[in-house]
C-alpha cells in the first residue's frame, strides 16, 4: 500500500484511537451495535483500498485522493464519536453555569432567541435544514480538493478536524456542559412552529447521559454531547477556510455558512460563548495541522504525489 505522508499521518492516529476505544469499551463493558458498526468501518475501509487501487493499479492519482481522504473522513467519524462516548458519566464538575453567566454579560439570551425565530417558522425550518449540511460540506470539499489534486491542503484539511475534534472532546471531559437546551423550556408555540435538532428534550437526554453512562452504543443513536466549544463552529470554520477558490462553490459555502453562524445557536441549543471557543479551538487546530505538515513535507521530502512512503 502507497500513502502520501499526511494520509499516513492520519492513518496512525485512526489506529491508535481504535485501539483505545477497543480498550475502553471492554473496561467498560458497554456493548455495541456491531452490525451497524461493522458496516460504517467497512465502507471506510473499502473507500481507502478503492483509492489504494487506483493510486497503485490505475495510476489515477486524483482520484486516489479523494478516495483515501473521504475513507479517513468516515473511519474518523466512528472513532471520535465512539471515543467521546467512552467519557462517560462524567464525574468533572459542569461549567454550565459559568457559560451562561458569561452569555448574560454578553447579552445573550437562548430562549428569547427561539422566541424571535418562531415568529419567523419559514425562516426557522431552513435554519434546520442548514444546520444539518455541516458534514455533507465537508465531504464535498474532501472529495473537489481530491479531484483539484490539492493533496497538501486535503491533508492539512483532515488533519485540521481530527485535531480539532480531539480537542473539542479532551475541553468538554475536562469542563462538562451540556447547552443551552438543557437548562430552559421553551413554551410548546415555539417548540410547534418549526423543527428544532437540538431542543429541550434533547437536553434532558444529555443530562441523563452524563448522570448515567451508557451501556450500549449504536450510531443510530448518538447524540452530539459538546456544547462547549462548538464542534458544529469548527466544522464551520474547516468549510470556509478550505473550500477550494471555485467561482459556484465558494459563494454556496460562504452563503450557507453566514446562515450557520445563527443555525448553531438556534437548531445547536447553543451558548453564544460555545462558537467561540469552537472559533478558538479551529484557530489552535488549523495552526497545528499548519506546523504538522510542514514537518511532515521537509521529512519525507513530499514535493508531489509520486513521493510516498
Amino acid at each position: 500500500m502507497r500513502f502520501l505522508p499526511g494520509e499516513w499521518f492520519v492513518l496512525r492516529i485512526l489506529i491508535a484511537l481504535a485501539v483505545l476505544d477497543v480498550i475502553l469499551l471492554f473496561s467498560k463493558g458497554i456493548r455495541v451495535d456491531v452490525v451497524v458498526y461493522a458496516s460504517i468501518i467497512a465502507i471506510g475501509s473499502l473507500l481507502v483500498v478503492m483509492g489504494q487501487y487506483y493510486r497503485v493499479i490505475r495510476h489515477e492519482s486524483r482520484l486516489a485522493l479523494a478516495l483515501i481522504a473521504a475513507g479517513l473522513f468516515v473511519l474518523f467519524t466512528v472513532g471520535g464519536s465512539v471515543f467521546n462516548y467512552m467519557f462517560l458519566p462524567n464525574t468533572f464538575t459542569p461549567i454550565s453555569d459559568f457559560l451562561i453567566k458569561i452569555d448574560e454579560a454578553m447579552g445573550y439570551h437562548w430562549p428569547s432567541l427561539m422566541i424571535w425565530v418562531s415568529n419567523y417558522p419559514r425562516f426557522g425550518t431552513f435554519l434546520f435544514h442548514v444546520y444539518s449540511t455541516s458534514l455533507p460540506q465537508l465531504l464535498v470539499i474532501i472529495l473537489v480538493l481530491g479531484f483539484m489534486g490539492e493533496a497538501q491542503q486535503l491533508h492539512r484539511f483532515l488533519l485540521t478536524g481530527v485535531i480539532g475534534a480531539l480537542l473539542a472532546i479532551v475541553t468538554w471531559v475536562l469542563f462538562p456542559n451540556f447547552g443551552a437546551e438543557s437548562f430552559y423550556d421553551l413554551p410548546q408555540s415555539v417548540l410547534d412552529a418549526f423543527p428544532i435538532a437540538v431542543n429541550p428534550a434533547y437536553g434532558d437526554m444529555l443530562l441523563t447521559l452524563s448522570r448515567d453512562g451508557v451501556d450500549y452504543l449504536s450510531p443510530k443513536d448518538v447524540l452530539g454531547l459538546i456544547g462547549f466549544p462548538s464542534f458544529h463552529t469548527v466544522m464551520a470554520c474547516m468549510s470556509v477556510f478550505f473550500v477550494p477558490r471555485h467561482r459556484v462553490l465558494m459563494p454556496a459555502i460562504f452563503g450557507l455558512n453566514a446562515f450557520m453562524v445563527l443555525a448553531i445557536l438556534v437548531q445547536g441549543g447553543h451558548h453564544l460563548i460555545d462558537m467561540i471557543g469552537g472559533i478558538g479551538v479551529f484557530a489552535i487546530a488549523y495552526l497545528l495541522s499548519g506546523a504538522t505538515m510542514r514537518r511532515l513535507s521537509e521529512g519525507y521530502a513530499m514535493v508531489d504525489e509520486s513521493k510516498v512512503i
